[in-house]
Order: structure tokens, then C-alpha cells, then sequence
């Protein structure tokens, strides 16, 4: 199990793209444990003026579909998005339902990375309780928010140091 370490998650160094754009995409469901993963995901945005846009689907399972979705239609524009960031949280209940809505999810984020040329940031929280929640939006293991944004700007300069 892992433990958060500051020292670990930095953004300093990082030679970001000038007008860098990032688009959030998170859901309804789960609200209140979204709100925390995106408060810490735009903080860390702010603080390295990246723009972005929040954008905001049903559920997990509508995140893939919309990002490809917006890329179709924004992929010629100048305001065309670096990177996206997915936003969720899939809390298991008594039925198989959360593994398979888990499994899409994840499926359908490694399908956006290996077909669009920007990162999809796999932000999505898959939990068994409120404690793990609570663990992974600014407890033990730090705020998974902030992890997604700091590897959006990472995979942003990544990718266009290749160009």
C-alpha cells in the first residue's frame, strides 16, 4: 500500500507548451468526492497557469464516449485540449455491477491513449468504502486530484517534446 509523499508529486522543472489547455471531465455521481478530486485537480492547475475547462457527464461509464466525442470536435480548433482528465468515482455495492462499470471505464480510458495524439489522465477513484474515499482525496494517500493533474502537466510536456 502506498503512502503520499510530496516529495514524490512536484511540478517544478516542467516546460509546459505556452496556452496549454486542459479539459476535466467528471461526473454527477459521487458529487461531493468529485468536487474534492477537482478542487485539488484546478488548484494544481492554477498554480502552474494552465487553462482549463470542467465538463461535466452523467456517470463513469459516459466519460470515454464524451471525451472522444469533444476531441472530434474540437481536434482543428486552436482551443483543441493538451490533455483531458477523467474525474469519477465507483464506489462497489452488493452487485457485480461495480466491477463491470470499473472495467469499462478503464477500458475505455486506455482506447482514448492509444487513439487520440493527448493524454487521457486516468482520475477515476475505485473504492470499496468511504474510507478509502476519504484516503484518496486528502487523506493518507494524499488527493488523487492533485496525482491527475501533475500527470496531465508531465504527459503535456512529454508529448510535445516529441513534436
Amino acid at each position: 500500500m502506498s503512502t503520499h509523499s510530496s516529495n514524490l508529486y512536484h511540478t517544478s522543472g516542467i516546460l509546459l507548451p505556452k496556452d496549454a489547455c486542459i479539459v476535466i471531465v467528471r461526473t454527477e455521481w459521487n458529487a461531493e468526492t468529485i468536487d474534492r478530486l477537482e478542487k485539488a485537480c484546478t488548484k494544481v492547475l492554477e498554480e502552474n497557469s494552465v487553462s482549463y475547462k470542467i465538463l461535466t457527464v452523467p456517470g463513469a461509464f459516459e466519460i470515454a464516449f464524451f471525451i472522444k466525442n469533444y476531441w472530434d470536435k474540437f481536434k482543428y480548433r486552436e482551443d483543441k485540449p493538451d490533455a483531458f482528465i477523467a474525474l469519477g468515482c465507483v464506489i462497489k455495492g452488493g452487485t457485480p455491477h461495480f466491477d463491470y462499470v470499473c472495467k469499462a471505464v478503464t477500458e475505455g480510458v486506455v482506447l482514448l491513449n492509444n487513439s487520440l495524439p493527448v493524454p487521457t489522465i486516468f482520475g477515476v477513484l475505485t473504492v470499496d468504502n468511504q474510507q478509502q474515499i476519504d484516503e484518496r482525496t486528502g487523506g493518507v494517500h494524499g488527493n488523487k486530484g492533485e496525482e491527475a493533474a501533475i500527470t496531465a502537466l508531465k504527459m503535456i510536456a512529454l508529448n510535445s517534446s516529441i513534436k
